[in-house]
């Protein structure tokens, strides 16, 4: 099954029952995704959403980039598989990537995706053999990123070096670390990555970095209710759009 496939049936497996919200390419959000984002924690079609959305709006921009934003659910699986050889059919093709970001869950439990109670980031550098964990909770998912770390580079065949960022931002609250992940992301990936020229050497430190997470959570959900609109458009002007049906961007 290819990579997207694979997220997107794990995506939709791993959200609540709640009604559909809005189906944004690979992504189903829910009402109970859009409640969390509100003012809860954060679940993995949050992120999922997040994620996609940066690859379908900012990356197009850079066609020379070689970053992969890897699943909350895919990471999640190279996380508590014992044959990470088999799940390959459900990982990115790697060859020439340069940079990885993963969403870090401490669920420890493999039939439950969504039973953890803290998200992290790590960033992994391929080309400088370096993964970065940024932990909005001091050192709370140490354990986790390491795993994953090691995981990771047994996938590309290569090995890692875990560095834990301890200039990370730190969450003042116990629900906004998903919120964190997704800001920081989109920081490392758009003022640091992106704009970095071939031979420029990239500082990761978030020294001085500082993270307004009701606002975070405010402009994910004004991106939502836009897409949401056009959906509704766009199926208002189709005649073959099925009723009851959420609406939809792809």
């Amino acid at each position: 099954m290819r990579f997207r496939s694979m997220a997107r049936h794990l995506s939709e497996s791993f959200s609540s029952s709640s009604q559909p919200y809005l189906s944004y390419h690979d992504i189903l959000l829910t009402t109970e995704d859009i409640r969390a984002l509100k003012g809860d924690w954060l679940t993995d079609n949050n992120i999922a959403f997040w994620e996609e959305w940066l690859e379908r709006e900012v990356l197009p921009n850079y066609p020379k980039a070689r970053v992969v934003l890897l699943r909350p659910s895919i990471t999640f699986l190279l996380m508590q598989t014992i044959d990470i050889k088999g799940i390959s059919s459900a990982l990115p093709d790697f060859r020439n990537v340069t940079h990885i970001f993963l969403p870090i869950n401490d669920s420890r439990d493999r039939e439950r995706a969504d039973g953890g109670s803290h998200w992290s980031l790590l960033l992994v550098s391929v080309i400088d053999r370096v993964a970065f964990h940024y932990d909005s909770l001091g050192g709370a998912n140490f354990y986790e990123a390491q795993r994953c770390t090691d995981r990771l580079g047994r996938v590309l065949g290569i090995p890692l070096r875990f560095h834990q960022l301890e200039d990370c931002p730190q969450q003042p609250n116990s629900s906004d670390c998903g919120v964190f992940v997704c800001i920081l992301m989109r920081h490392l990936l758009i003022k640091r990555l992106l704009v970095a020229g071939s031979n420029e050497k990239v500082s990761m430190s978030m020294a001085g970095k500082m993270i307004d997470s009701h606002g975070g959570r405010k402009e994910m959900l004004r991106i939502i209710e836009s897409l949401r609109k056009e959906g509704e458009r766009r199926r208002s002007a189709s005649p073959y759009a099925k009723p009851n049906t959420p609406p939809r961007i792809e």
